[in-house]
């Protein structure tokens, strides 16, 4: 049987407007959500910064995408440290001429009941998952308003909306990032700078699977179903943007 296809659709389907060519920043980047991110991106034409505090799993995840021609690279550096995060956005522009999408997707957890947590614990989730995207967003907008715009993309996650026992700190953080990703929204709409907060669901990563041995795996999704999602929302039109969007597994009810 022969597939018909509608000549005014053929290109939209096809059409790689707002990532082919872009320069994006991944932090995070050397596992799950953020090599799914990389892989995904980088496969849409994209030049992709791989950025994480692990060298060697950066450098594993470009390595795998094995772009000849130099559009995937990957650096080391600390989001939750100022002088580290301004050099990635600079380093990013020096390697690729300009820093087109951030997507803060770098984050870390710890799993225990608020009396038992160490004062350097709270400080880590903060600093990784809150203090980070703050200093890259600080470093980053000034070369977007000077470059004429660009887009800045949060991972967030349904721990943003909803608290559960011993994860003060990362719904702290997660809530606190949503909340900073609206109003960097309203602060820098003028400057034709895009902010988007993704609040992903369960994901079936070793972070999760392995620190909650009694998940139901089968109910969580993978990592690229969300790397998909955020390719979605860099092919919008540069009139449009989405503010905030959910990705989450069918079966989760965590934001019901």
């Amino acid at each position: 049987m022969n597939t018909m296809v509608i000549p005014e659709l053929a290109g939209e389907l096809k059409d790689t407007h707002g990532i082919a060519g872009k320069s994006i920043l991944i932090t995070g980047g050397g596992s799950e959500l953020g090599a799914a991110l990389s892989r995904t991106l980088a496969a849409a034409g994209a030049r992709i910064m791989i950025g994480d505090l692990n060298a060697d799993a950066a450098r594993a995840v470009a390595d795998a995408i094995a772009c000849e021609d130099g559009s995937v690279q990957s650096m080391e550096f600390d989001v939750g440290n100022p002088k580290s995060a301004e050099y990635a956005i600079a380093s990013t522009i020096e390697v690729f001429g300009r820093v087109d999408v951030l997507i803060n997707n770098a984050g870390t957890d710890i799993t225990m009941p608020l009396e038992e947590m160490a004062h350097d614990q709270w400080d880590r989730v903060m600093h990784t998952n809150l203090y980070g995207p703050f200093l890259l967003s600080k470093a980053v907008v000034p070369r977007m308003k000077v470059q004429g715009g660009g887009h800045i993309i949060n991972i967030a996650a349904t721990t943003s909306v909803r608290g559960w026992p011993n994860a003060s700190a990362y719904h702290a953080s997660k809530w606190g990032l949503l909340g900073f990703s609206h109003a960097l929204q309203a602060e820098l709409r003028p400057h034709n700078i895009r902010v988007t907060a993704v609040v992903a669901g369960g994901m079936g990563t070793p972070s999760l699977v392995d620190r909650f041995p009694d998940i139901d795996a089968t109910a969580l999704q993978d990592p690229v179903d969300i790397a998909r999602a955020v390719k979605g929302l860099l092919m919008l039109p540069d009139e449009t943007v989405v503010p905030e969007i959910t990705v989450m597994p069918m079966r989760e009810v965590s934001r019901l």
